[in-house]
């Protein structure tokens, strides 16, 4: 089977996709129903667990979405084992250099390509093949540039052989750039860092993408050029559909009682 991903990029399309930070297998599903090409469940900052991972990375799947997620850091078991419980990728955080991009890279791809430990166990099932060029293959390996450190070696990062794309975190490339932490791209120097990533993944020949608030701003930078853009994250839609509705609710009985 190949990666749902790649096949969205195949065709020419951006992946729109939705974040997972709150732990439970329903709402990984319900994200997924909504007909995001993908989900991710966040370990870094997220309220999950491995134990929370796996059947947050199932319902996802079945929902029709392609499981992701983001790991902790950049270590190579962490990142094999969420490949092996079957993520059809990994977007590690926290990369500064070519050297912790290869090493990204080199804990998703088996020997002589890599250091991944063989044990499959749900992945070749979910891949539909124990090979290891059919597994390697499919897997995505995408690294975060969000410090000033990795954007004045971007080009280095995104050259570095087998690696499939850079995904941009925009609060914590704020915070590097002296700015306030905001997933909303305004000022001029967070304009410019994100044209540059956006660019060099370009010139590189791998995926660009971004972390957004909404659907606007997730539009915006579709229009850009950004060819993975993640829409909003569970808590922040559930948090803003909650306001909205009691909002709602106190403004018709206050309307009521006038």
């Amino acid at each position: 089977m190949k990666n749902p991903l790649k096949q969205v990029w195949s065709e020419g399309r951006t992946a729109f996709g939705l974040w997972a930070v709150m732990p439970g297998s329903f709402g990984a599903e319900v994200l997924g129903r909504a007909g995001a090409d993908y989900v991710c469940v966040d370990q870094q900052h997220g309220l999950i667990g491995y134990d929370a991972m796996l059947p947050m990375l199932q319902a996802a799947g079945v929902m029709g979405s392609a499981p992701i997620t983001r790991v902790l850091q950049n270590d190579a078991g962490l990142i094999g084992k969420s490949l092996d419980a079957g993520a059809w990728g990994v977007i590690v955080p926290l990369v500064n250099s070519a050297e912790e991009a290869a090493r990204a890279v080199a804990a998703c791809r088996y020997p002589p390509n890599g250091i991944r430990s063989y044990g499959p166990i749900r992945a070749s099932g979910v891949v539909g093949s124990g090979d290891t060029e059919v597994l390697e293959r499919e897997a995505l390996c995408l690294v975060m540039v969000e410090t000033r450190q990795a954007l004045e070696r971007v080009d280095e990062i995104a050259a570095t052989p087998g690696l499939d794309g850079i995904y941009i975190g925009p609060s914590d490339l704020a915070l590097s750039l002296g700015l306030a932490a905001t997933l909303e791209v305004t000022e001029e120097e967070h304009v410019d860092a994100v044209r540059r990533i956006r660019e060099a993944c370009h010139r590189h020949g791998i995926v660009a993408g971004i972390h957004t608030p909404s659907g606007e701003w997730a539009r915006r930078h579709a229009e850009t050029g950004f060819d993975m853009v993640t829409v909003a994250t569970d808590s922040s839609l559930l948090a803003g559909a909650a306001h909205a509705e009691l909002a709602e609710a106190c403004a018709r009985n206050a309307a009521d009682s006038a």
